[in-house]
């Protein structure tokens, strides 16, 4: 193992400094056979003059420009403190061909942070140790010589670095730096490598270009033993990653052509990251595929950093066809030296960072929402293809990302994945999807998550309730403006089944429905059922009722009810005394119609050009055309104006009559007040003067209108429904027998 040299420290004793690697390192340890002589550097942390420091040291080989590069792979790389620190003399020792020491992530501090040698080191011992590895083989013939002649050293000189450079910290030629350092001894060139990713990391890149700049001309001059390697130039990209001035890797690179420096993995993995955050992510993996022509062989930090492109790139696919393909050199022994590399550990992080890539992009597809149903659904396929599964937790943060209209079919794709791992899904990840499938206009959808949560949990809560039932409301809703009351009915019913009970409102859907579709019966069944549910009916519940009654021509029933609803107390509104109004028009008993006008006006409830056109459409029904234009006087005398539907009515009644001429002069007036009326009523004053011999000149009728756009047709089945709402069709017919509780077949 490494010497290592420690002494007493009063405020960290146990401080043992680590080694930092390049780009999302994460191995461990790494050994290699082979007996070194080396020269120590050794470097302590102080707080003032005193000789109390902690050190350790590291082992330069007798061949400093053969060191070996230890990479693994490691997805997130956790960010760095500093700059410089306890370990920054030993920041590219990881790099080196021959030597034996454990590799050890860590971050180095900033020459900018402490005073007075506060977290950092002091000084650098050269000294000459023999180290034998623990794989040392008895019969090397490897002689122990001095290094002191080699490197032009002096054992156990002290060299204060920190102070070095600081004093570095500002320069910004090389000239400067020979003007600090012509009198200084020399270091090996692993402290100046440190030296310049420090400079990096504080921003300071014209200090190391600097730096590097005068190693340069000190080799070229033969001044020193020293001489620019792959190393230093691997710092100087790494400086200049971290100081974000891409503008010179260009220059570094010519340089390092005519220095005749080739680069290395570590190189590639550097320039790859630059050209990323450029947003060169093509061109890094052009770089990546370029290394295999140059006979090197990526190593796992390779490998994420080109998967880190294509997350750049938002491409997914890509990311798990570059993955399948690496599996399968992988599985066939193609990846360089998989014992050294570890790859059996590292093909397991790099397969998680794979799956996590593909749940970011697919996360960034939902946010910004253009076609991302269908990408996500592909890449979701293509994972499975490529035998890549997320987790149940990466399931759940999708469906939360699921927020448009169009992202329900992934929500219940993650819905249903989730429910077959039969894991425990939280009860608000369920009540989202019930949301979403809502807005969605998937309520039946929504309606199976609710089922699901009663027979497999978790349980429904007060949200969850509230989510469904207003579903149930919209689906009621569209029954209640279609007529389509038999599917009222079953959503009452499926309400009941589930354990939901309809409300007023939910009830009174149904009886609308019932009223529009003029299915008396059926909404007479359903009030009672109402009531016998313990639901109080309200005004709006008597009023589709009369409605019902009316279109029956039960108006003996229909009274019934009125005197009942004033009975329990529920004060009429306009719907219901115009409806009761209708009645009594029907029935010839105008002498009540006038009191119900009366009493509307005497309770506050003013009568609308709707209550006189009931009495009108009443009118026209049962053949009293001249009470219809004597009634649409006392309108016009109340200051109420007159509508097209009044007009038509009046028209239709009076022409219907045998008053042609009549008709024919209020068609006239409804025309000069702006009034578009139907082809209903040009047809019936042609057909009435025609029919009557009438002299009208009918040209200033003008054309036969057009055909106005019909209103909604009132549907009696449920397969229009089903298409309406999204809900499945059944085959079996609807059986009446359904609108009638279990406690009331018997009955």
């Amino acid at each position: 193992m490494p010497y290592l040299n420690v002494w007493s420290s009063r405020s960290n004793s146990s401080m043992l400094p680590h080694m930092e690697l390049e780009l999302a390192s994460s191995s461990s340890s790494v050994f290699t056979r082979l007996r070194a002589e080396s020269w120590v550097l050794a470097y302590s942390l102080s707080h003032n003059s005193s000789c109390d420091h902690v050190s350790r040291s590291v082992i330069y080989p007798k061949n400093k420009t053969k060191f070996r590069k230890q990479e693994g792979f490691f997805p997130f790389r956790r960010g760095k403190k500093d700059s410089f620190g306890p370990s920054f003399a030993l920041t590219q020792a990881s790099e080196e061909h021959a030597i034996d020491c454990d590799v050890i992530k860590q971050s180095s501090q900033s020459f900018s942070r402490g005073e007075g040698g506060v977290e950092g080191f002091s000084c650098v011992v050269l000294e000459e140790k023999r180290v034998l590895t623990h794989n040392y083989d008895d019969d090397d013939d490897c002689g122990v010589k001095s290094e002191e002649e080699d490197v032009g050293r002096v054992k156990g000189e002290k060299v204060d670095v920190r102070a070095l450079a600081k004093s570095l910290h500002f320069v910004k030629t090389a000239d400067e730096v020979d003007e600090v350092l012509k009198d200084k001894v020399e270091l090996p060139l692993q402290v100046y490598s440190s030296m310049i990713r420090g400079f990096g990391k504080d921003k300071k890149l014209n200090s190391a270009m600097a730096l590097v700049e005068w190693l340069s001309r000190r080799s070229n001059d033969n001044i020193g033993s020293l001489s620019l390697n792959v190393f230093i130039y691997n710092s100087l990209l790494g400086a200049i990653k971290e100081a974000g001035k891409y503008d010179v890797v260009d220059k570094v690179m010519d340089d390092m052509v005519s220095e005749g420096v080739n680069p290395n993995v570590v190189t590639y993995n550097t320039l790859m990251r630059i050209y990323i955050e450029q947003g060169r992510e093509l061109e890094a993996l052009n770089l990546f595929k370029e290394m295999s022509k140059k006979g090197l062989f990526p190593s796992p930090a390779t490998y994420s950093t080109a998967l880190f492109a294509y997350r750049r790139l938002e491409d997914g696919l890509g990311a798990i066809a570059f993955f399948v393909e690496t599996r399968e050199k992988y599985q066939n022994g193609k990846l360089g030296n998989i014992e050294e590399e570890n790859w059996e550990s590292e093909f397991s992080k790099l397969e998680n960072f794979t799956i996590r890539i593909c749940y970011q992009v697919m996360r960034q597809w939902l946010v910004k929402g253009e076609n991302s149903s269908t990408n996500v659904l592909k890449l979701l396929a293509d994972m499975d293809k490529a035998r890549l599964q997320p987790s149940c937790a990466e399931y759940k943060r999708l469906v939360w990302a699921c927020t448009r209209e169009e992202h329900y079919v992934v929500a219940k794709e993650l819905y249903n994945r989730i429910r077959e791992r039969d894991t425990e899904i939280s009860l608000s990840v369920c009540n989202h999807i019930i949301w979403l499938m809502g807005k969605a206009k998937k309520w039946w959808a929504a309606l199976e998550i609710y089922e699901d949560l009663l027979d497999k949990g978790p349980k429904p809560n007060n949200m969850s309730y509230e989510l469904i039932v207003s579903h149930f409301n919209i689906l009621l809703s569209a029954a209640r403006k279609r007529g389509i009351w038999r599917w009222g009915v079953r959503l009452l019913n499926k309400m009941e089944e589930k354990g939901l009970k309809p409300s007023s409102r939910e009830w009174n859907a149904v009886l609308v429905a019932c009223s529009k579709a003029s299915e008396t019966s059926a909404a007479v069944q359903i009030f009672r059922r109402m009531v016998e549910k313990g639901e109080k009916p309200t005004v709006i519940s008597y009023g589709a009722l009369l409605s019902a009654l009316e279109k029956g021509k039960l108006y003996d029933e229909a009274l019934k009810v009125w005197k009942h609803m004033i009975k329990m107390g529920v004060e009429p509104n306009l719907y219901a005394y115009t409806i009761m109004a209708s009645i009594y028009t029907a029935q010839g008993k105008f002498n009540i119609v006038d009191s119900i006008i009366k009493e509307m006006v005497s309770t506050g409830v003013e009568p609308t050009v709707v209550t006189f056109n009931a009495i009108i459409s009443g009118c026209a029904r049962n053949g009293m055309g001249s009470v219809a234009y004597e009634w649409f006087h006392r309108m016009k005398t109340q200051n109420i104006t007159p509508n097209e539907v009044s007009y038509e009515m009046l028209i239709e009644a009076l022409a219907n009559d045998g008053k042609p001429r009549l008709a024919y002069e209020l068609y006239i007036k409804a025309l000069n007040e702006g009034l578009s009326l139907s082809t209903k009523a040009y047809d019936a004053v042609i057909s009435s003067t025609q029919a009557n011999g009438a002299s009208i000149d009918l040209s200033i009728l003008g054309p036969r209108p057009l055909e106005k756009k019909k209103r909604v047709q009132i549907r009696k089945n449920l397969s229009e429904f089903c298409n309406i709402a999204d809900v499945p069709k059944r085959s079996r017919h609807f059986d009446r027998e359904e609108i009638f509780t279990a406690q009331t077949k018997g009955k």
